[in-house]
């Protein structure tokens, strides 16, 4: 089945974002466009034509990464479900992430990421945007709840939700490092450790 025009477009720059990610992978702020574009069985001139340069391709990268927290992973949870259970289940999710398999080749991933970002505004910019993105999203499965007789807050969620994603990625690396043989009941304890005034804040 012969492709659109514009579905053709779509697969191609899906397939540089793809080839983006693996080549920064490996070489960091090294990635050369020639490499990026012939993994994706491409020209360089489909990357200006589809991105306008490498800066731009690479920007795309960063943004469609979600991190290691994917919280499009983690089904809706039931409007009652109480806040802890719900922070319960995220732990969880984020658990089994940080024991898959392929978990060390996302922790290296983000690595050179960082490396590629940190001396670029724009990406640096779009990285931020992205985290800002997922914090939201994780503050969102908070947010409502009852905790304490009220409503948690939106402000409530989104401080929970930062906390937790610092924790959980901080826990997570340790697990994907060998670091340390955490179980789930230390990753959900930890996690619901973090439900409390102190860090809600007020309302």
């Amino acid at each position: 089945m012969r492709l659109t025009r514009a579905e053709s477009k779509a697969a191609n720059k899906r397939a540089l974002i793809e080839a983006a990610r693996e080549i920064v992978g490996r070489e960091g702020a090294k990635a050369k466009l020639e490499d990026i574009a012939e993994l994706a069985g491409l020209t360089t001139g489909a990357v200006y034509s589809l991105f306008g340069g490498k800066n731009d391709l690479m920007v795309a990268m960063v943004d469609d990464y979600t991190g290691p927290l994917d919280v499009r992973s983690i089904e809706a949870a039931e409007p009652g479900m109480p806040l802890e259970e719900v922070v319960a289940e995220v732990a969880r999710r984020f658990l089994r992430m940080s024991a898959d398999p392929q978990a060390a080749g996302k922790l290296l991933f983000e690595a050179r990421v960082l490396d590629l970002v940190l001396n670029d505004p724009a990406l640096l910019g779009k990285l931020n945007a992205s985290i800002r993105s997922t914090e939201a999203d994780l503050a969102a499965l908070f947010s409502g709840r009852e905790y304490g007789g009220a409503a948690v807050t939106d402000e409530q969620a989104l401080r929970l939700a930062r906390a937790l994603k610092a924790l959980l990625s901080g826990l997570g690396q340790s697990v994907v490092l060998g670091a340390h043989d955490v179980s789930e009941e230390f990753f959900v304890g930890t996690a619901q450790a973090l439900v409390t005034p102190r860090v809600l804040g007020p309302a």
